[in-house]
């Protein structure tokens, strides 16, 4: 375990801080709420909003970028749709050292004023249908906050489609939840529940809020999206000794550490090091020769592990006698020699490899942790354990028993799953008729 940081079957809270603060991905800021996202973490965000920006284009998006402020009238003519946004709102009243003629509100979201745009362009249905996608941040006043899961001031992307029928609008909408869940699974190795929000947990003045729900390695359901899937991301694979990263989110794949004894092991060691990192130029394998001389292999090896880089190459003179080196994985901790003419297929080879590890894992650990339920007593039992994970349980709809259960076990219903078939039962709460199961967890 890296010196200093807590187990995660100890203190989860603060393991998790401790990853997010000790890998250098984001730090608190001197304004309270708000973090800086630091260079490494920042690396990972762009290599996240890339891979769903092409996403989004391959299904005919464009990007564009609207203001940050929205006028109070705006605001306040969606009254159901910033109802529950109304608390959290940063409000300007004063610019320039004037007061403003009409007070402006920080982003919380820019429904409002992108529509507004929408009425100017939208002459006919030959205009349509719009899609629109933003890459921006958004400020919401949050009592407790919690880096890249819940802070002031946080970076996503919101899309906002115009389409002339509701079929085609449902269309686009469940063509982007697959969107979300290819990104979460085939890029993130997390695997996730598509499904609907129930009436009281949907986006203020939607009609209908499609969600993504994973569970983390405590048990606990997290909302991917936003910059939540960097707390996802660190949440759903890493262990007590720092990050463990996909390759195909990490910002550097490999790390080279040479390993020398005077000047001499030393000069023979880092050439050859340096050729290795070479080879990889041009091949979309990111590499780093580590040849700092102020700190030992074994803080270097702590270091890259913490940081959560993928392979690790070890190569000191006897490796280089035989003519190999050690490669080491991070998520499982193998080490193996490698010939030195074979590393680069064997390191192309067992990035792929690892990524699909990575998810097996993940969906072995979903699937251990989410179990049937027919009676409340079982349930409040099973909210009670130390993981207390997906619960799959009958619900008769009523928005009055989902507020009960979430009193009484801190639970919430995640999400009604797209892929459900139809299972009269009885209400796990309430008894009262059930059309089919919901999945129940506690969340962030």
């Amino acid at each position: 375990m890296a010196k200093g940081i807590p187990k995660r079957s100890e203190d989860y809270s603060k393991w998790y801080t401790e990853i997010v603060q000790r890998a250098e991905l984001a730090d608190y800021a001197p304004v309270k709420g708000c973090m800086v996202i630091r260079p490494y973490g920042y690396a990972i965000w762009e290599r996240i909003r890339d891979a769903l920006d092409a996403m989004f284009k391959e299904t005919g998006h464009v990007n564009a970028y609207f203001p940050l402020f929205i006028p109070e009238s705006f605001m306040k003519r969606e009254a159901e749709h910033v109802e529950d946004f109304a608390p959290q709102c940063a409000v300007v009243t004063h610019g320039g050292g004037q007061p403003l003629e009409e007070a402006l509100y920080v982003r919380p979201t820019s429904e409002t004023v992108i529509w507004s745009m929408y009425g100017k362009w939208i002459q006919s249905w030959r205009d349509l249908p719009i899609l629109i996608n933003q890459w921006a941040n958004v400020v919401r006043w949050e009592m407790r906050t919690r880096l890249f899961l819940r802070t002031t001031e946080f970076l996503w992307q919101e899309g906002h489609t115009a389409h002339a029928t509701e079929p085609e609008a449902v269309e686009e909408t469940l063509r982007m939840l697959e969107v979300y869940r290819r990104f979460a699974e085939d890029f993130m190795a997390v695997p996730v529940i598509t499904g609907v929000k129930t009436e009281s947990e949907k986006f203020a003045g939607a009609v209908r809020t499609y969600c993504i729900e994973a569970m983390m390695q405590d048990g606990r359901a997290l909302q991917a999206g936003t910059s939540h899937y960097l707390g996802a991301l660190i949440m759903a694979h890493s262990d007590d000794d720092g990050l463990v990263l996909p390759p195909k989110l990490a910002p550097l794949h490999v790390v080279i550490i040479p390993i020398f004894k005077g000047d001499a092991e030393r000069a023979a060691v880092l050439e050859k090091a340096a050729a290795l990192r070479n080879a990889f130029q041009g091949s979309g394998v990111t590499v780093r020769l580590d040849d700092r001389d102020n700190v030992s292999p074994g803080w270097k090896f702590n270091e890259w592990e913490l940081k959560g880089v993928p392979l690790r190459v070890e190569i000191g003179p006897r490796d280089l006698a035989a003519g190999r080196a050690v490669l080491v994985r991070r998520d499982t901790r193998e080490k193996r020699p490698v010939a030195l003419d074979a590393l680069k297929d064997d390191i192309t080879r067992t990035l792929p490899e690892m990524q699909q590890a990575l998810l097996a894992r993940a969906l072995q650990f979903r699937a251990e942790n989410t179990r049937p339920v027919e009676d409340y007593a079982s349930f409040k039992a099973q909210m009670e354990r130390d993981i207390p994970g997906f619960v799959n349980a009958p619900w008769c709809g009523e928005a009055g028993c989902e507020a009960a259960l979430q009193e009484e076990t801190k639970a919430t219903i995640r999400c009604i799953p797209l892929e459900r078939s139809a299972e009269p039962g009885a209400c796990v709460r309430c008894g009262k008729p059930s059309e089919g199961r919901v999945v129940m967890a506690k969340s962030y």
